[in-house]
């Protein structure tokens, strides 16, 4: 049996698995991105947790096919460094590949996790039926990856697909990137509940806010409405440069379901530039459970 090995290194957990060929996810479990530890000590963590599964399956190690990571940017691939995630400052210019290789004799790949992600759909998900899709992923912030003719693009140093960074509306406010009105910084999970908090005057969920607008909530209605535009809009920009033929849309705010997908179609028949990007297929990630650790996967048991 051939096993890789996934890895989705978060800024509050890192996950790690056994997945098969067929995308079957073995076992599993993760750990605390504790700031109190190095890089080093928690990849070494991981590393000892992982063949302690391999033992605990009955696996031999020269079961593992090789071992995938997914990561946030920015990071250098080549390298196989992360240089500058903002969620992981202790993690800054810190070679992740390198410092795997001292745990595993097999070959390491390491992407953007948004790039993974697309990547799992393609393998076992929701685009198997293109070679021309984005996927994007909404929520603490704004990803994107980007499959075209039949490959991943991925960019000079793996950071193709930083979509969150489009600006979408300059009057939107000061992005943590320093530019205004990004998408992520609009349009977001973590931008939903700024927002709603701001109007409410109290903290309020993103979970929150999509429910009191299903209740029939004005404002957070009106600002929902909003939110749904602005999707619809990056995803109108998406479409217009790189002209897919399907966008998968996954992360925590693509779980409130047809609302958003309606709305995001309805804006997308409207605004693409083309009659094709108008009919630009609009769906939910069929990878919602496991999707980091399958992508992570994906590297290994996919050719991209």
């Amino acid at each position: 049996m051939a096993i890789a090995v996934g890895i989705d290194i978060g800024g509050t957990k890192i996950a790690y698995g056994l997945i098969t060929e067929q995308g079957e996810v073995l076992a599993k479990g993760s750990l605390p991105t504790d700031p109190g530890k190095t890089p080093a000590e928690l990849l070494g963590q991981v590393s000892e947790a992982v063949h302690m599964m391999m033992n605990k399956q009955g696996l031999p190690a020269s079961s593992i096919t090789g071992v995938g990571i997914g990561a946030p940017g920015p990071l250098d691939t080549a390298a196989g460094k992360l240089t500058c995630p903002p969620n992981l400052k202790a993690w800054w210019d810190f070679p992740v590949v390198a410092e795997l290789q001292k745990h595993f004799q097999s070959t390491i790949r390491m992407e953007n996790d948004a790039t993974a992600a697309a990547l799992a759909e393609k393998w076992i998900g929701a685009a198997q039926d293109t070679d021309h899709f984005i996927f994007i992923t909404v929520s603490t912030g704004i990803g994107a990856g980007i499959y075209c003719h039949g490959k991943l693009l991925t960019g000079a140093t793996g950071n193709a697909g930083d979509a969150g960074h489009m600006i979408v509306d300059p009057a939107g406010g000061l992005c943590t990137c320093g530019q205004r009105g990004c998408w992520e910084w609009i349009a977001s999970g973590t931008a939903v509940a700024r927002q709603a908090s701001e109007l409410l005057g109290r903290t309020v969920t993103s979970k929150e806010a999509f429910e009191l607008a299903a209740a029939g909530d004005e404002p957070m209605a009106g600002l929902v409405s909003r939110i749904y535009t602005y999707i619809g809009m990056g995803c109108v920009s998406l479409i217009n440069v790189l002209d897919p033929n399907k966008i998968v849309i996954g992360g925590g705010v693509s779980q409130v379901g047809d609302p958003l997908f309606t709305a995001v179609r309805r804006y997308v028949s409207e605004h693409a530039l083309n009659p094709s990007g108008r009919a630009t297929a609009i769906v939910p990630a069929a990878l919602q459970q496991n999707a980091g650790l399958i992508g992570a996967a994906a590297l290994v048991h996919c050719s991209y």
